[in-house]
């Protein structure tokens, strides 16, 4: 569905770019992952990919037509949900959803329906300038679906919403990924990139440093050992194990049969460890 070969960006007036020779592929039906600091050319690479920067170098084809050159009926079959959205405040939220459906020419979603998926119904006639910023990040999902796109930009999906409300968006995500479409997701969160992502890239300084599952990732990068945590005399010790053959460890074995386990879990590394580990800075 999307292939980039050297992507590179400059924006005017700067001399030094801001994408560095980018090259990346995305399967239809797949949920692909942008991870980086803040400044490390995810949006920019996003906002590519969408149409709105068109002065590239390098080559990026979505849904096989060159950006840089695609019409309107691009939008016909893109959905993009910006970090922070906009709305008209002075309308309800359905009045802001048909508007904006009655912009495509053939719509697939109907916004009662939407509404309705994100917990939103009862707050359809109330005005979006009331809608508190979870509240609108619900309705920003609403707003990119409505033309049911093959192709998925999400920008911070989760952000602002509480842990019910961000599980919930998540399942809807997945639900499209497996009806079809392929999604584009740009994020700070790695709990949610590790939930949602099948395949993930670290960006750093307009470069792609790491491409890979979340699980291929952490299980590379960690130990293979088992941390087990127990009591003994009151006491709480914690132990490591080799994973290899420790069905046959005697240590291992006496230790979950003698006592009481508190905690057991194996020593992968955690997709934070991995981007600090490979480019040595945070993701705030």
């Amino acid at each position: 569905m999307i292939h980039v070969q050297e992507l590179s960006y400059t924006y005017p007036g700067q001399g030094s770019p801001v994408l560095k020779g980018l090259d990346f592929n995305i399967k239809k039906g797949e949920i692909f992952g942008f991870l980086g600091p803040s400044g490390a050319g995810k949006s920019t690479t996003q906002n590519i990919l969408i149409g709105k920067l068109k002065q590239y170098n390098g080559s990026a084809v979505v849904l096989g037509q060159e950006v840089k050159s695609v019409g309107s009926d691009y939008y016909e079959r893109v959905g993009v949900a910006f970090e922070f959205p906009n709305f008209y405040n002075r309308f309800t939220a359905l009045e802001n959803l048909r508007h904006f459906g009655s912009l495509y020419r053939k719509r697939s979603s109907e916004p009662v329906d939407l509404l309705k998926q994100v917990g939103l119904s009862e707050a359809a006639n109330m005005k979006v300038g009331n809608f508190s910023k979870g509240m609108k990040m619900r309705l920003n999902y609403c707003r990119a679906v409505l033309n049911n796109p093959d192709v998925l930009f999400l920008d911070e999906p989760t952000s602002g919403l509480d842990p019910v409300n961000a599980d919930m968006l998540k399942r809807l995500i997945q639900q499209r990924r497996d009806a079809g479409a392929t999604i584009i997701l740009t994020t700070h969160n790695m709990q949610a990139a590790e939930q949602l992502c099948d395949r993930v890239a670290f960006v750093v300084n307009g470069e792609i440093k790491l491409i890979d599952s979340p699980k291929n990732l952490m299980l590379r990068s960690g130990e293979r050992k088992l941390r087990i945590e127990y009591e003994q005399h009151g006491v709480q010790i914690m132990a490591d194990f080799p994973l290899a053959d420790i069905g046959d460890n005697p240590e291992f074995l006496s230790i979950i049969r003698s006592h009481r386990i508190v905690t057991m879990h194996t020593l992968e590394a955690t997709l934070d460890q991995i981007f600090m580990d490979v480019t040595g800075e945070s993701l705030i």
